[in-house]
């Protein structure tokens, strides 16, 4: 039995918190697995940015990738990677870089989510080029913005066509704001969405691989305090909307790491923002979540690397359409959809890697959140966004809300049961490749 090493990589920005942390919760699990025959450990590295060889050898067998949904060397560089040496990198470069939100809305009104009302209107104003004038005085059409915004209804928003961070983002009252939030546009596309009004709440669906975290959020809420600490806000139907919802739309888009936004009324979800391929990933936002994600990521980057999992490089939306075409309930529907996603994240042989291997997570990631080094993170990142006067208190606050994490962790690991000890959990029964 020989022993082989998976790398893997993290593309990065300007990400703080969340890398030191996957980091140190990996070195700490001191894995090494039976694998096919083998002894797999895994080495954690930082994907560097430099000039390279298309025929370049590829050193990693999973990158996560955080950067190249804006910064197109490394983008280029993964499209490469996945071409040539068969990385796997979560997501889909391909289909981050072509599928914007306008696509997102389209194909899942396709599938018959119910997504509100949209509508896309030139922009107002355009980037001089030689063929525009002819170009708009040959086709373009006239248009009555307030007679689209009566069709619609108000209240709407007004929202980049390709936009993310609420960017943009307007909501309208009525055909004065609309005029005024038009002419502001500039050079932008921009959507017209109906909103759901009133909505009694509003939840996202993180998803990682097979997993979903979800999420009570609060938009008006200042940027530390969006994501609430709330429990039993969804009832078990509810959350299992909301997971197979969060699923279905990111094994269609090839996304393994994307949230989606949802807005109840009248007990409807109603899917309102889900394409969000680099999620929101730091302490300062997600807090009492933030070690709900980061330990998901864990488990789905170390089943991926471990059985080298094939990277998917194509969409097949066929699965898809072939439901769609079925006259079936929309729940029922929904639940086929999400079943082939189910098994395009091998979600049996997930939950049986993790079962196996990762018994010993639980007690790793608790014991690492209440650390020198997680404080230490803690207080980067806050120094990273805040002012100085500000630093010491809000490191204290997001502290304190990873030691209520803590204790919640603890509550739930003690009625379930202490994980096996990390020795047994080592040398557990191999986990081959998928049939």
């Amino acid at each position: 039995m020989s022993k082989v090493t998976r790398k893997i990589g993290l593309s990065l920005g300007a990400d703080i918190c969340w890398p030191g942390a996957y980091e140190e919760i990996v070195k700490r699990l001191d894995l090494e697995l039976p694998i096919d025959g083998d002894r797999v450990r895994f080495e954690v590295d930082r994907v560097t940015v430099e000039p390279f060889d298309l025929r370049q050898p590829c050193s990693y067998d999973v990158v996560i990738d955080r950067l190249t949904h804006w910064f197109h060397t490394s983008r280029e560089w993964i499209k490469k990677a996945v071409i040539m040496d068969g990385l796997y990198v979560l997501n889909n470069p391909w289909s981050l870089q072509a599928n914007e939100k306008h696509t997102t809305y389209a194909a899942m009104m396709h599938l018959g989510l119910p997504v509100p009302d949209t509508w896309m209107v030139p922009p107002k104003d355009y980037t001089p080029t030689a063929d525009l004038k002819p170009t708009l005085n040959r086709y373009a059409r006239l248009f009555d913005l307030e007679k689209v915004g009566g069709q619609l209804g108000y209240p709407m928003f007004m929202k980049p066509y390709d936009g993310g961070a609420w960017v943009g983002v307007s909501r309208i009252e009525g055909p004065e704001q609309l005029t005024k939030a038009y002419d502001n546009s500039g050079t932008r596309l921009m959507h017209l969405q109906k909103a759901v009004d009133p909505f009694d709440i509003f939840v996202r669906g993180i998803g990682i691989g097979p997993q979903v975290h979800i999420a009570k959020y609060d938009p008006a809420a200042p940027l530390h305090a969006r994501y609430e600490v709330a429990f039993n806000y969804l009832n078990d139907e509810e959350a299992s909307v909301i997971r197979d919802m969060t699923l279905t739309i990111n094994a269609f888009f090839g996304w393994e790491f994307n949230s989606c936004e949802a807005l109840r009324k009248d007990g409807v979800f109603y899917p309102i923002d889900f394409a969000n391929a680099c999620p929101d990933f730091q302490v300062t936002s997600l807090h009492w979540h933030f070690p709900w994600l980061v330990k998901n990521m864990v488990r789905w980057s170390l089943f991926c690397a471990a059985t080298k999992r094939p990277m998917r490089r194509t969409l097949d939306w066929e699965p898809f359409y072939a439901v769609q075409k079925q006259d079936l309930p929309f729940r029922e529907r929904l639940a086929a959809y999400a079943k082939i996603a189910r098994g395009r994240f091998e979600e049996e042989r997930f939950e049986e890697f993790c079962a196996t291997h990762l018994q010993q997570l639980d007690e790793v990631a608790f014991e690492f959140f209440g650390s020198a080094r997680a404080h230490e993170l803690v207080r980067l990142k806050v120094e990273a966004l805040f002012p100085a006067h500000e630093v010491a208190r809000f490191t204290e606050h997001y502290w304190g809300l990873l030691q209520f994490w803590r204790k919640t962790e603890r509550d739930r690991i003690d009625a379930i049961g202490k994980p096996a000890p990390q020795t047994e959990a080592r040398h557990a029964r191999p986990v081959g490749k998928s049939s």
